[in-house]
């Protein structure tokens, strides 16, 4: 008998049907741009009160003409004809459709908002600009346009639906946390200061919270809008999953413990360094305080919802944590080496050293906590934990890292020790010139040698102890009918495992098996990947898959 393998065989114009999308979607992501450039610049010229409507610039009149009056009826039609084909599943399924409403969504909405604020911040101060506010208004009715197609119950993108909405999402909490921090930071800085002291050139001292405010009404809206009325706290896939980590955790957890961080620098200077007067010591202090306060908050908001995912998602969400706390105490452990060496050899400087002494003090006064509680080096991991890919390819890379910017640390110790044995004109001790990077390379020595340790101790737990029990599926690639992406989360979280949802082509929706049905056909399946079809009423067949070669 034959064994030979059966050859795959292409679906004929596959490959010129996958061109001609990228070619369109292109095309009309450019004309759509352009007359959006047209328009804006049009709008421009009529909000424009202060000059005439034609004015001097001919030349630009003429470009926003042609922008318009060529450029639209173009993308009108190209969108007309791509439109009209979205009726056909196979066009809305493709990838490129998707593509095309992600980027032009965001790009939409960014640029929208980042105009709109700044007429806003010109209105505060007083000044009317019309080319801000013509292309926050053009590009707003091109977000919306966007909007109104990716929300279409019959032509939107059957792939990449949720990208634009988590992506708007997340852009909105980043606009409102920074305007949060700047506009409490300002109240703060006049409280603390006095109103007199912050006022800058005869300005009023609320125009910065008043700008930062309307940063912050303007994001807390786009969040509100992509967050709560879109749903995107309830979207289950991988990339919404990482977006969560990074921004709800990682983000808000940087600015939470870096305004802690400067709060104690602060405190600490005015304790125990009385050589600047008590003003320059406070002026980071209302920031400060806005920046612990809004990013605890946020980050207290999103704790929840990311240990309401997966098990890997929570696992990355301590990961995380450790590693932020874990940079802040090898930060404050280098810096505060450099500054002891310094005041070994100028006490002189007895000032600048002290506030390097402080500065690391409060990194470690605010990292080492937040290392030791997120990573508890006391408690022993058990082998299911020790065995966890997400933690292996931590300890990996933070020994690997640590080892890294030790060798450079290390050389430039080398460096400097070369220079001051080889040139005798050299000014100032060898203890000066290699404290800070000596400093860095015993911090980083000290991360290196415990990661490295405790890396070889799980290895060695996951050997003794073999194969963890329960289930090791790395990722499952459900075929469903219809809409069933209310199963995304629920059969992630039972199994740890990455969700993908793929869609049979031409299947009428109906009623299929439950999240709890899924489950407990998985009990038991160990694979890498594993291929769940699903069928009407409560058919469920499980395929593992073999690894590829």
């Amino acid at each position: 008998m034959n064994d030979r393998a059966v050859p795959s065989v292409a679906v004929p114009g596959t490959a010129q049907r996958t061109v001609r999308r990228l070619i369109v979607f292109t095309l009309l992501a450019v004309l759509v741009t352009i007359t959006a450039v047209g328009v804006a610049g049009l709008l421009e010229r009529v909000l424009d009160v202060t000059a005439p409507l034609a004015g001097t610039d001919v030349a630009g009149l003429a470009l926003s003409l042609a922008f318009t009056l060529v450029g639209g009826p173009l993308a009108a039609v190209l969108w007309w004809s791509v439109w009209r084909r979205m009726t056909d599943e196979s066009e809305r399924s493709s990838l490129a459709w998707g593509l095309y409403l992600t980027a032009m969504y965001t790009v939409a909405l960014i640029v929208a908002a980042s105009a709109l604020l700044g007429a806003a911040g010109g209105l505060v101060v007083g000044r009317w600009l019309p080319a801000e506010f013509a292309a926050g208004i053009t590009w707003a009715l091109v977000w919306a346009w966007n909007r109104w197609m990716l929300r279409h119950r019959r032509r939107s993108p059957a792939r990449l639906a949720t990208v634009p909405i988590v992506i708007g999402g997340v852009y909105g909490l980043v606009l409102a946390l920074v305007g949060a921090v700047g506009a409490i930071g300002a109240v703060l800085d006049a409280a603390i200061r006095g109103v007199g002291v912050v006022t800058l050139a005869g300005a009023p001292w609320w125009q910065v919270p008043l700008d930062a405010s309307c940063s912050l009404i303007v994001g807390g809206a786009i969040w509100y809008l992509h967050w709560f009325r879109d749903g995107a706290r309830h979207v289950a896939t991988v990339f919404a999953d990482v977006v969560l980590v990074v921004v709800g955790v990682t983000f808000t957890a940087v600015v939470m413990i870096g305004g802690a961080g400067a709060v104690v620098f602060v405190a600490m200077r005015l304790l125990f360094d009385p050589s600047e007067p008590a003003d320059l010591v406070l002026e980071p202090l209302g920031t400060a305080i806005a920046a612990a306060a809004v990013g605890a908050l946020a980050w207290v908001y999103h704790r929840p919802v990311v240990m309401a995912r997966s098990e890997r998602t929570r696992g990355a969400q301590r990961l995380v944590m450790s590693a932020i706390g874990l940079v802040a105490t090898a930060t404050g452990i280098g810096v505060i080496l450099n500054a002891a060496l310094a005041a070994l050899v100028s006490p002189i400087a007895a000032s600048a050293t002290r506030v390097l002494l402080l500065g690391g003090l409060s990194a470690l006064v605010v990292g080492g906590p937040t290392w030791w509680v997120s990573w508890r080096p006391t408690r022993s991991a058990e082998p299911d934990e020790a065995a966890d890919p997400g933690r292996r390819v931590y300890l990996v890379v933070v020994f690997g890292v640590s080892a890294i910017v030790a060798i450079v640390a290390l050389l430039v110790v080398g460096y400097r020790l070369f220079e001051f044995a080889l040139d005798p004109t050299t000014v100032g001790s060898l203890v000066d010139r290699v404290r800070a990077p000596l400093g860095l390379l015993v911090a980083t020595a000290l991360v290196f040698g415990y990661h490295f340790a405790v890396w070889r101790r799980d290895r060695d737990a996951i050997a003794a102890n073999g194969p963890a029990p329960g289930r090791r599926i790395g990722r499952i690639i459900l075929v469903v009918s219809g809409d069933r992406s209310a199963l995304q989360q629920p059969l992630a979280r039972a199994t740890g495992a990455r969700i993908t949802v793929w869609h049979r082509a031409g299947a009428a929706p109906g009623p299929g098996p439950d999240a709890a049905a899924l489950v407990t056909a998985l009990d038991g399946v160990a694979a890498r990947r594993v291929l769940v079809v699903t069928g009407h009423g409560d058919r469920i067949d499980v395929v593992p898959l073999a690894d590829e070669a």
